[in-house]
């Protein structure tokens, strides 16, 4: 048996009780020794011996969960029939991360779906390896899509605290003596796009928990918010027509745009604590100058080989890490050592890719590659510690798996006292209304991991 890890992006976790679900869930497929999940980067690392990645995700699917996919395009060229397709294909399908390969023979494309962050490099050397060229296409950004994720995200904030606000500005009212309560209709009309459109999002991982056998803060908020709207429904429908009724509907539409908000917020700092990553990244030029006999060549930097000599021009970025063969100058190597001051560079010296060349052109030979280069190691360090987890954080998800059952037990519990209180319905039901939505385990779950992000992010930023 061959032992392997995989990591994989998951959707849709809001807590830590989620994520404890999500390594249940993987902890049971046969050959999974271990699982950790990381909420504050929404992935999970999986080791175990011969790891299926379709039966790892269809573990994390059945427990209510998604792994989203980024799609990447390949120009194939020497295709000339129909096996051409099935070896190029099956080439593909070998490259760990790979869900799948759909080649085209008649517009020469080949379009994979990659779990996480493609990489373009592998793709094309295993295409390479089966007696084909190929060559990176357009492909989906994945901070592209999260940017847009979170713009949506900004504007479901945006509408519903405007929606919410004529709900609530006028109970300050009251403290004057004033009375600027909306008609029923009215506050129904602002409230029921809040609870229904904007708080989708919330009936939808509720539903999947309660399909997974569990419980998540969307449930809290989902049950929490449809009993203050059904009962100020109830009310409306029950007080005579002439009178002012009892109305809750400000209650669910502000805790709907609060936990928005927060989950806006929460987002916006995943992408902040993420952007080391994303800087160390872009060090990494795309396309390079190759030498070959004498003449110089643009190339991506999916097709040097090692021992390729790579000339680098003035200001230019060192696409490869090697060593210097021709040429004299100074690199700029502050994203290794944090030493802003320039290093001499001579014939024999080492060169780290992503450093910035000086005012000489230099000559390299090319020591390393891809996943193998010193900036590629630093990125894999900084996710590995990203993704670990501190020993406070293990007894903090413990405790956030029986979080949500506690808090259903507790509500009920409060219903039930203000009810043998002698308290009418409306106000036990507010009561244990209240207890459903406060109790947030979010930042119970996610201040460990983004401390950890946050530390680490830190550290990548400054060498």
């Amino acid at each position: 048996m061959s032992s392997a890890t995989h990591t994989l992006p998951v959707s849709g976790m809001t807590c830590a009780s989620c994520a404890g679900r999500v390594e249940r869930a993987l902890l049971k497929v046969p050959g999974v020794a271990a699982a950790n999940v990381n909420l504050a980067n929404e992935q999970v690392r999986v080791e175990g011996d011969d790891l299926g990645v379709a039966t790892l995700i269809e573990a994390v699917e059945k427990a209510g969960y998604g792994v989203p996919l980024q799609n990447i395009e390949l120009n194939i060229e020497g295709m000339t029939c129909a096996s051409c397709v099935g070896r190029v294909e099956r080439a593909l399908l070998k490259v760990p991360g790979v869900r799948s390969a759909a080649v085209n023979l008649a517009s020469e494309r080949a379009h994979v779906e990659v779990i996480g962050t493609p990489d373009p490099a592998a793709l094309i050397q295993a295409v390479e390896a089966a007696g084909y060229k190929a060559s990176a296409g357009d492909q989906q950004r994945p901070e592209e899509d999260a940017e847009r994720r979170l713009q949506r995200e900004r504007w479901a904030v945006i509408a519903g605290l405007l929606l919410a606000a004529p709900l609530v500005l006028p109970m300050f009212g009251e403290l004057f003596g004033q009375h600027w309560m909306l008609p029923a209709w009215i506050q129904f009309l602002l409230a029921t796009p809040v609870q229904f459109l904007l708080g989708a999002r919330f009936y939808v991982a509720g539903w999947k928990a309660v399909r997974a056998g569990a419980g998540n803060m969307d449930l809290l908020v989902a049950i929490g918010t449809s009993a203050g709207y059904g009962l100020s429904l109830y009310q409306w429908w029950a007080t005579p027509a002439g009178q002012m009724p009892h109305l809750y509907f400000e209650a669910s539409a502000v805790v709907i745009a609060l936990v928005l908000l927060g989950k806006y917020l929460e987002s916006r700092a995943k992408r902040q604590t993420s952007a080391a990553i994303r800087a160390l990244e872009a060090l990494r030029p795309d396309r390079a100058t190759r030498v070959v006999g004498g003449r110089e060549e643009d190339v991506a930097i999916a097709a040097l080989r090692l021992d390729d000599l790579v000339l680098v021009k003035p200001g230019e970025r060192f696409p490869v890490d090697g060593e210097v063969v021709e040429g004299e100058s100074q690199a700029d190597e502050a994203l290794i050592s944090g030493e802003s001051l320039p290093v001499n560079k001579a014939p024999g010296d080492r060169i780290t890719g992503g450093a910035i060349n000086g005012e000489g052109r230099l000559l390299v030979r090319t020591t390393a590659l891809g996943g193998e280069t010193v900036l590629a190691r630093i990125i894999r360090l900084v996710e590995d510690a990203q993704a670990a987890k501190a020993p406070i954080q293990k007894l903090v998800d413990k405790v956030s798996q029986v979080f949500v059952p506690a808090v259903l037990v507790i509500a009920v519990f409060t219903l039930i006292g203000w009810l043998l209180t002698g308290a009418p319905v409306e106000v036990a039901l507010i009561n244990a209304v209240a207890v459903l939505v406060i109790a947030c385990p979010c930042a119970l779950g996610l201040a460990t991991p983004a401390a950890i992000m946050a530390g680490t992010g830190v550290a990548a930023r400054h060498g």
